[in-house]
């Protein structure tokens, strides 16, 4: 296979995970409720989104004129959909770690004021949580965030659609999926993105030109980054439309005063991709994605799955079909009598095989088919639907036993607790060097510090 068909398909299964954990549909219908009826608050709070501001505060601060700007946008924001087009990060598509995204920025008498998305460190990202913060200019309220000052390449205040409720559908246009807007067919552009790299090279000038506006400038170079040391200059003439060219390095090597394409301008958009590529379907998209990038979509609400957690499961067992169920929270052959079941536990002690209702009793504590999906969505923080697989396989009222399962939850549970402290300001940044198992691609331990606390002990689901 060629390489850059192995990497297509590699990203576009990267995606198509993310698209499935990363935003839960519940999150977004519980979250769009809440937006609906005026909670913003509320609605944050059902995304993962932790608050570090207050209008009230901020009209204190700055004055109620810029307060109620703030507020609007507030009002606004449509959080799922924020999540939705976070930066993320390879293998497991989680969150890109200790970022710094503004949103908007709001002109003041002295510097200006950006509302900004945040995202802890690494060694605190338990349950995939964002912080909304005011941003003036200063570190004095941001010091147990690494990189507490936006990113230039991440940002989002030039593309409120991806955020922003009233501005949604505005993603058809700007993701190139209506065609409209410049062409770039500049052949020596083309040439000079790298082999299966997906850049979204017809909106480049577009989206530059846009750029350059917003920083006060008619035309110049803006800094083009394709991720690791892969850079292009891109000059823009003041010709309407703007005619793009490939222009060298500026003197002297550095490029710090370039404005930078915005990284959600730089690629394709993934949805648009995964649509394109038929590899999803529009119903499995965020709703606002799905009304802008397929406006013949008609949404489709799903039946509810009628709930079958706690009822006895069938396990074929010599010959016949036999009933699993609990048993005082716990799960149990139900056509068994106990004097069988003491003399197959004591034959497994002895190295026998046990039967296969035992068997399929230890493979739901030890070893679930459903163990990765769990794993997917702790690690996504998606705790509700986590807890509704487990429920799904043991009943409602189940111990857990020793096991993946058991084990699973625990760390869960010992991340969330690294994230309270980090948010708490009470844990000390880890450092490469100290990090458990520093040198792997991503670790999920906390602090040799936090490690300490007592495990969870068995608990009911």
């Amino acid at each position: 296979m060629p390489a850059h068909t192995a990497n297509e398909d590699s990203r576009l299964s990267f995606w198509l995970r993310v698209r499935e954990f990363a935003v839960p549909p519940s999150m977004i219908e519980t979250a769009t409720a809440r937006r609906g009826a005026g909670d913003w608050a509320g609605a944050c709070a059902a995304a993962g989104i932790d608050l570090d501001l207050h209008p009230r505060t901020v009209a204190a601060a700055y004055g109620r004129e810029l307060a109620d700007r703030v507020r609007d946008d507030l009002r606004a924001l449509a959080p799922d959909l924020l999540r939705w087009h976070m930066p993320r990060i390879a293998p497991d598509g989680l969150l890109r770690p200790g970022l710094t995204i503004t949103l908007a920025r709001y002109d003041t008498a002295e510097r200006p004021l950006h509302l900004v998305a945040r995202t802890p460190p690494a060694w605190a990202d338990a349950g995939q949580r964002i912080s909304l913060a005011l941003w003036d200019g200063s570190d004095a309220h941001a010091g147990r965030y690494p990189h507490p000052r936006p990113n230039r390449r991440f940002r989002l205040d030039l593309h409120r659609h991806l955020w922003d409720a009233r501005r949604a559908g505005e993603l058809r246009i700007r993701s190139g999926a209506s065609g409209d807007g410049f062409s770039m067919t500049d052949p020596e552009l083309l040439a000079a993105v790298p082999p299966g790299y997906r850049c979204a090279v017809d909106r480049w000038a577009a989206e530059a030109a846009l750029l350059l506006r917003a920083e006060e400038r008619r035309a110049g170079t803006v800094l083009v980054r394709l991720g690791g040391r892969q850079r292009l200059f891109l000059d823009l003439g003041e010709g309407t439309p703007p005619a793009p060219r490939l222009t060298s390095a500026p003197r002297g090597g550095t490029d710090s005063a370039l404005p930078v394409l915005p990284n959600a301008a730089t690629w394709v958009l993934p949805d648009l991709e995964l649509l394109r590529t038929g590899s999803i379907d529009a119903g499995r998209l965020h709703p606002l994605v799905a009304s802008a990038l397929v406006p013949d979509h008609v949404p489709t609400r799903t039946a509810p799955v009628p709930q079958r957690a706690g009822e006895p499961r069938l396990v074929e067992c010599r010959g016949a079909r036999h009933r699993i169920g609990l048993v005082d929270g716990r799960l149990a052959p139900l056509d068994h009598d106990p004097a069988e079941i003491r003399r197959e536990e004591l034959l497994v002690g002895l190295t026998g095989t046990p039967l296969p209702c035992l068997q399929a009793i230890d493979e739901a504590h030890r070893r679930p088919d459903c163990l990765s999906g769990v794993r997917e969505r702790l690690d996504h923080g998606d705790i509700t639907g986590a807890l509704a697989v487990v429920e799904g396989l043991l009943g409602p009222e189940a111990t857990l036993c020793n096991g993946a399962l058991r084990d699973e939850l625990e760390a869960a549970a010992r991340r969330r607790i690294a994230y309270g402290l980090f948010r708490a300001g009470l844990a000390e940044p880890v450092t490469r060097r100290d990090r458990p198992g520093a040198g792997r691609p991503r670790d999920h331990r906390p602090h040799p510090r936090l490690a300490t606390a007592a495990p969870a002990p068995a608990r009911r689901l």
